[in-house]
């Protein structure tokens, strides 16, 4: 720990009491008075420290070091971003300086500093003299999840259509649908429980559950898409209600209009009560949850007595005679009727009953503790209905038959001849109806047999009525509370407006009207057979995602997947995802297109607008495993010159200062191979480090805002040249290393230090001795323009020509939204020529790198023209053979030039201009020996001796004459890429090689690229 001087305790804090006592808390600009004012005399009031933190007595002695609290981990977002309250690194570590002038902010009350969740800094530093807000009301794991996941997955089949499919499928099959159904159901149960522990919940139930899972692509798809079925689930769930009062009126011939309109009076009038139950707050909403669950409760208790009384003459020939084993056995097996007669044809019927499971993880924003509640009253809610279900099939299977004609005069004496069927032994002959299959009543026939099983009947009804209400009122209650934490994500545009909260529960006022317009409109249409279909595929899609999202967390083996719901299994979450899918095209298989057509159009909008949103979600995850396996696997693969690539260190400083040298190399490398751009910070390590930390995240930013897919990297060396030897090193990762080292030409290099022209020449030499190949570039108008964007920030500015020397320059929350510089490589270039000087065999890269270059849409209509040197006397047979190796070598080069005149003497003026070049650089030593030159040129090499100009005469000629034909040939040209000439080091002075690139490249308009590559092949005409 770090440790400070033990001062003496004021009195006050003496006798504080707690895990540790405050030594010292300064207020922000009390300068030492006010509530938080520290005591004279303590440890380190006049110490700066970064962030809040504190000077602590924690084990006996002084240290600013911390214990463990829950408010240094609350809200953190970044990797490495230190939590509230906890000291930097540099606070521990660096040498603590007095700065009185700076003091820290207020950070939380020691008593309250326990480490409990309760223990926020925002609560210990709240407002003085104010009364606290209101607590929001907050449900636990029955109220909460339990009682509305029931209600939500009970619904009318529970009453009306689970008799019928016993009758069809008979009880052992019915179990079988039922049990398979509950599988998907309990495996999605799980799945929901995995991730709800996963980490705090907030509101926005299954949305946030998978956006924040998945990410914001597939999350953002299915919020928009299951807030919109709840909200028609809402219309849908109402006009079961209003057709079962319909039904009712007719039944006693007090119809208010007509059936259909009376649908849609009924509808409407419902639906406005419960928006009036739900804007009356959340508290209100559950107290009906309970009084419907009690409704429905009460109807089958009265349901399951009706079973035990005995059986009327009037239930008797309705085809109710209580429980017998033979009744039972009958039922046990299947008799399959009419078009829906078939297992999946039942199964497709009753699966949407045991839906439902998601209504207490949708209003996760208003549990006490959602980690708690979410699992634990969803796998309860999903285990008593089951039970209910298994239990009414059963029992009901075991008191009706199937067919029953409902007259009391079908009585019979049992035993009577001509009577078939089971009724015959109990003393009913049903013979008649059954063979025409023309019975009213029996469980095939009869939907309201529970009804009529049932102790007192208008209780059955009034389970319906509380089951299509309640649900109802859930999915009113969900679909607000879901599109609401959709729309303060922002995925979406024009939806903001809905995101706004109110009450001291952010109840979604405004998204309640939105649900409740919706269902209006749906009711209104009164006929919702064509939509169901589509709503229960959504809410499929969002099981199969929350299956998934469970599945790919597992499977990406992320460190931050800790659940502490340990009873899952990502292969049965995958399973689950797997048969959700199956189970949609089952249901309905053109519903289930139109679902995927519209989960995958929004999926695609997401991926369009890239959202700026970052919830580490399982994708992320899987980006990097995957990099990972692809780049370990990567290096177990030989290379081979038919897969070479050029991969490029570009020295490009910040890169938003030399954008045209990263626009070329980025033309080349997108979508093809490695590009990195490298800055060297020079300085001391402790002044640039931060400056390292604080801009790296803005360069990057800045190249994806570009469309340049590469990476940045810096480091901080004490000069150029180490710097770039450190890159040249230790960049990349395994076979994704640069071998080529990609910079700007110095175009000050008469006027810059010599120790600077010393290290530029020496970072060429270094990339040569670490095998990389070069690329040197050179525009008339220069690389850097940092003096043009400094300008207005200081203007006395002066911006170095070589790649690495000025900083940042820029601030760096500004870098990506900096107007981007436009350069020559973002343009058309039409019908020019891309002009290759190939004087050398380098292996090939001259040639490749404008190559690759053409096959670019921008520079597609570019004309190539490849120039070699030759012998005025064998230009065919010369010519002939460089276009056969360049058809070998299948690059589309088709107009070769042979240069005769290349060793012709130069122009006399051009070659006095290259003397007067080197002038200032010579030694004019007089021909001396070597060992008295070498004394002479002590402290600095970069001059030139007489016999280093006279050895290297030739060459020097050699570059003026290629500057002439430059001019002659590729004046107009879009680009030239000439073959870079190598100086020999410890031979050629840096000064007399940087003369030769200034001569050769000089007057230039179009952009010249000096290129030379390691001396190995990177072209080959062979196919193995």
């Amino acid at each position: 720990m770090a440790e400070l001087p033990i001062p003496e305790l004021p009195p006050a804090l003496s006798r504080c009491s707690g895990r540790f006592t405050i030594s010292t808390l300064l207020g922000p600009e009390e300068g030492g008075r006010g509530p938080y004012a520290a005591a004279e005399g303590a440890g380190c009031d006049s110490t700066h420290l970064s962030g809040s933190t504190l000077c602590t007595r924690t084990f006996g002695y002084n240290t600013v070091d911390v214990v463990p609290a829950y408010e240094h981990y609350a809200n953190t977002k970044g990797v490495g971003e230190a939590g509230k309250g906890r000291p930097s690194l540099a606070d521990l570590h660096s040498i603590l300086k007095p700065d009185p002038g700076h003091l820290r902010a207020p950070v939380a009350d020691p008593q309250r500093s326990n480490g409990l969740p309760e223990a926020g800094l925002e609560e210990a530093a709240g407002e003085l003299g104010k009364a606290p807000a209101p607590e929001p009301v907050r449900f636990g794991w029955v109220k909460g999840v339990m009682i509305r996941c029931m209600l939500n997955i009970w619904g009318v089949i529970l009453y009306l259509r689970l008799p019928w499919i016993t009758a069809q499928a008979g009880i052992a099959l019915t179990w079988l649908i039922i049990l398979m159904s509950v599988t998907v159901t309990t495996i999605t149960g799980l799945s929901i429980s995995a991730i709800s522990t996963n980490g705090k919940v907030k509101s926005g139930g299954t949305y946030f559950l998978i956006s924040r899972s998945l990410g914001p692509e597939l999350g953002g798809s299915i919020g928009l898409i299951f807030a919109f079925a709840n909200a028609v689930a809402v219309a849908m769930h109402t006009v079961g209600f209003a057709e079962t009062v319909r039904d009712l009126l007719q039944e006693h011939n007090s119809l208010i209009v007509d059936p259909t309109n009376d649908i849609r009076i009924i509808g409407v009038i419902t639906v406005t009560v419960l928006l009036g139950i739900s804007l009356a707050g959340m508290e209100w909403e559950a107290k009906a949850q309970i009084l419907f669950f009690l409704v429905i409760l009460v109807s089958f208790i009265n349901y399951l007595v009706g079973t035990v009384i005995p059986a009327t003459a009037e239930k008797q020939a309705k085809g109710f005679f209580s429980y017998r084993a033979d009744i039972f056995a009958q039922n046990f097996v299947p008799s399959w009727r009419g078009p829906d007669g078939s297992f999946f044809g039942l199964f497709s019927i009753f699966f949407p009953s045991a839906t439902g499971i998601l209504a207490g993880a949708n209003i996760s924003g208003d549990l006490k503790d959602p980690a708690v509640a979410i699992p634990k009253g969803t796998l309860m809610a999903i285990f008593w209905t089951t039970v209910s279900y298994l239990v009414l099939s059963a029992t009901i299977g075991a008191c009706v038959v199937r067919d029953a004609s409902g007259s009391l005069n079908d009585s019979v004496a049992v035993g009577s001849p001509g009577c078939e069927g089971l009724a015959c032994g109990f003393g009913w002959n049903f013979t008649a109806c059954a063979q025409r299959q023309s019975c009213r009543y029996g469980l095939s026939n009869y939907y309201q047999s529970m009804s009529m099983v049932s102790g007192f009947g208008p209780l059955i009804t009034a389970g319906i009525f509380g089951a299509t209400l309640s649900s109802a009122l859930a999915c009113l209650v969900s679909a607000p509370k879901v599109f609401q934490c959709l729309c303060r994500d922002q995925l979406y545009p024009l939806i903001g407006f809905f995101g706004k909260g109110y009450g001291r529960n952010n109840e979604p006022i405004r998204g309640y009207m939105l649900t409740y317009l919706i269902a209006i409109g749906f009711i209104l249409i009164a006929e919702l057979n064509a939509i169901a279909p589509i709503i229960s595929n959504f809410f499929l899609c969002s099981y199969a995602l929350i299956n998934f999202s469970c599945f790919h967390a597992s499977i990406t083996n992320s460190p931050g997947w800790r659940p502490s719901f340990r009873y899952y299994s990502k292969w049965a979450a995958l399973f689950g995802a797997a048969v959700s899918v199956v189970i949609m095209f089952l249901l309905t298989w053109w519903a289930a297109l139109i679902a995927f057509s519209i989960v995958i159009f929004l999926l695609g909008y997401v991926l369009y607008k890239k959202p700026d949103v970052n919830w580490g979600s399982s994708m992320q995850a899987s980006s990097y495993n995957m990099a990972l396996n692809y780049s370990v696997g990567l290096s177990e693969v030989d290379e081979h010159i038919k897969n070479y690539r050029p991969q490029c260190l570009v020295l490009t400083g910040p890169p938003n200062f030399r954008p045209a040298l990263v626009d070329f190399v980025g033309t080349f490398t997108k979508n093809l191979s490695l590009m990195l751009c490298g800055n060297v910070l020079i300085g001391p390590r402790k002044q640039k480090m931060p400056e390292s930390r604080l801009t790296a995240d803005g360069h990057t930013k800045w190249l994806t805002k570009r469309k340049i897919k590469a990476f940045y990297t810096d480091v901080v060396a004490e000069d150029l040249r180490s710097g770039v030897q450190m890159l040249i090193q230790a960049a990349g990762l395994g076979k994704m290393r640069p071998n080529i080292l990609v910079l700007g030409y110095k175009k000050n290099w008469q006027r810059a230090s010599p120790q600077s022209l010393e290290d530029y020449v020496g970072i060429l030499h270094d990339a040569f001795d670490f095998k990389y190949g070069v690329c040197l570039m050179r525009m008339k108008e220069g690389l850097n323009v940092s003096r043009v964007m400094q300008a207005h920030v200081n203007p006395v500015f002066e911006a170095a020509e070589h790649p690495e020397e000025n900083g940042t320059g820029a601030d760096p929350t500004a870098l990506a939204g900096e107007q981007q510089a436009s350069t020559i490589f973002q343009s058309e270039q039409g019908k020019k020529t891309i002009d290759i000087y190939w004087l050398f065999d380098d292996g090939g890269l001259t040639l490749l790198i404008p190559y690759l270059l053409g096959r670019k849409k921008r520079w597609g209509k570019c004309k190539i023209r490849v120039f070699v040197g030759g012998q005025i006397n064998r230009m065919d047979e010369e010519r002939k053979a460089i276009v056969s190796l360049l058809s070998k070598f299948r690059l589309g080069f088709h107009e070769v030039h042979i240069l005769p005149d290349i060793n012709q003497k130069p122009w006399p003026e051009h070659i006095k201009r290259f003397d007067d070049l080197i002038a200032p650089f010579r030694l004019n030593d007089g021909f001396k020996d070597e060992a008295t030159v070498n004394e002479m040129r002590q402290g600095c090499p970069w001059k030139i001796s007489d016999e280093e100009v006279d050895k290297n005469r030739a060459k020097s000629l050699r570059q003026v004459r290629l500057n002439e034909i430059l001019l002659d040939y590729s004046r107009d040209a879009a680009l030239i890429a000439i073959t870079l000439p190598i100086g020999r080091k410890g031979r050629c002075p840096s000064s007399l090689y940087m003369a030769w690139l200034e001569t050769l490249s000089q007057d230039l308009r179009p952009p010249v690229i000096l290129t030379r590559g390691n001396q190995e092949n990177v072209l080959t005409f062979y196919c193995q």
